[in-house]
């Protein structure tokens, strides 16, 4: 609905977008990012109505479609080891960025928390920030503890009080930078995935999929698989208690079921 509307706008009056440095004309966003946009949009009409300032209710008998996602995947340990190990020396600008994103799949936070950190993020062998999502609401400081390949790739970098923890570029040529890393250390198995738009399943190469929230997932992921517990993986991750976002990162896979099941013999 409104990437049409946008689309359309953007092609009657270009010389609007021009005039906005590094502009981009919209394109048709997926179901699930509209839904959420008119979910925001009525609870701040819900608003008007409970305070009076109108008796107009545009979402009276209308229906928001749902947020659907598809199964999880994320790198496993020995995919994110060979990324990590993979001789990137012919671009040593790929390897710094291959070095972030390694680092990022060891600490688990989102994009922003991540371009945010700084040295002085660093304290006693652990990283520490506040989550952004939860700094209007309720903040709360997240440590996660260094392993010894995370301390490894910090120690390639200089730690200037202050500074960035690592050279960062921007967020659009970091994705691009990942699906270049991938495809050199040829993780490119294949993977279902739900297209946002159509909400139909495809299958597509790991490396033209993969962004910085595989990190993230990566992250998640792994640790809900070897100790199955949200709150302890969530106090990591950044996500409050109970969180529903959570189930968005982890799988229950045929593995973790068999062991469910042998506790039964």
């Amino acid at each position: 609905m409104g990437g049409t509307t946008s689309t359309v706008l953007s092609d009657e009056f270009p010389k609007i977008y021009k005039l906005v440095p590094e502009s981009r004309a919209p394109q048709a966003r997926g179901i699930n990012t509209v839904s959420d946009i008119l979910s925001r949009f009525r609870t701040f009409c819900l608003w008007l109505v409970e305070e009076g300032k109108t008796t107009n209710n545009p979402f009276k008998g209308y229906s928001i479609d749902g947020q659907i996602y598809g199964t999880p995947f994320y790198l496993t340990i020995k995919e994110r080891n060979d990324l990590h190990k993979f001789d990137l020396s012919y671009c040593p600008e790929l390897a710094v960025q291959r070095d972030i994103f390694v680092f990022h799949c060891l600490i688990g936070c989102r994009i922003g928390d991540l371009y945010n950190l700084t040295t002085d993020s660093v304290i006693n062998e652990a990283i520490e920030y506040i989550a952004s999502k939860s700094k209007d609401d309720k903040p709360h400081t997240v440590r996660v503890p260094l392993n010894a390949t995370a301390k490894e790739i910090l120690s390639k970098y200089p730690l200037t009080d202050g500074k960035q923890l690592f050279p960062f570029i921007s967020e659009v040529n970091y994705n691009l930078a990942i699906k270049e890393m991938f495809k050199a250390a040829s993780l490119t198995r294949m993977v279902t995935i739900l297209e946002s738009a159509t909400r139909k399943e495809k299958k597509r190469p790991l490396n033209e999929v993969a962004t910085s929230h595989l990190a993230r997932r990566t992250f998640i992921g792994n640790l809900y698989k070897k100790v199955k517990d949200p709150s302890l993986v969530g106090s990591l991750s950044g996500h409050s208690e109970g969180s529903k976002a959570f189930a968005r990162y982890r799988t229950i896979d045929d593995q973790m079921k068999q062991e469910l099941v042998n506790l039964l013999d």
